[in-house]
């Protein structure tokens, strides 16, 4: 077993429960460029992957209008909606106490990680945020992990990747990380585990056991 001193984390729906925010702004969307066509379980598939990737297959040339009626619906609604998963702050403070390094890797925005971040209030125990802002690529290319792991001067061979979403799993696996699920995904844990993450966690406290950490 490797030694981890590293662990990257996803934002949405890993650490804060953005779910029903994400769901509501697509439905807004969606709804609004076609009347009827989508309900709560047809806007799964659209969770994970940036917005310009997901408006930009279903229709190129409205993209751009999807995503800023999207965006206006999710920061207008974002700290009504945005709640904590149990255990993570606990987890998170943990993790961070015992010197185990620390960051996100996320696709969306900057400043939006940084607003959930802050609502939540975990923003002190992350100094390093690899957000769609700071890449050309985002996950599942390696591009992510491979800037946080150099901005916290790790090697691959320390680091666990922890996701909601198949994105974040093949990211780590082609960054070199090992990779870790959350039970708790909006896409239900049978779905990750079709991507066989090394590791799912179906509570954040185990990632204490994980990494070796004390609890």
């Amino acid at each position: 077993m490797r030694k981890i001193t590293t662990i990257l984390f996803d934002l949405d729906g890993t650490l804060i429960d953005t779910n029903e925010l994400i769901i509501s702004s697509f439905l807004h969307t969606l709804n609004h460029f076609y009347p009827g066509d989508y309900d709560r379980e047809s806007v799964l598939p659209f969770m994970g992957p940036p917005l310009q990737e997901s408006f930009g297959k279903l229709n190129p040339e409205k993209c751009d209008d999807m995503c800023a009626h999207y965006r206006e619906h999710n920061r207008a609604n974002h700290d009504d909606l945005v709640t904590e998963f149990e255990g993570v702050a606990e987890t998170i403070e943990t993790l961070h106490e015992q010197g185990y390094k620390l960051a996100i890797v996320s696709t969306k925005s900057r400043m939006m990680v940084i607003r959930g971040l802050e609502l939540m209030g975990l923003k002190p125990y992350f100094d390093v945020i690899i957000s769609l802002d700071e890449v050309e690529h985002p996950k599942p290319h390696p591009e992510p992990v491979q800037k946080a792991l150099e901005a916290l001067g790790s090697a691959p061979e320390e680091a666990l990747m922890v996701g909601d979403n198949h994105h974040d799993i093949l990211g780590g696996r082609n960054a070199g990380v090992l990779s870790a699920g959350v039970a708790w995904s909006a896409k239900g844990k049978a779905h990750l585990e079709q991507y066989e993450p090394d590791f799912m966690l179906d509570t954040m406290q185990d990632i204490l056991t994980i990494v070796g950490a004390e609890g």
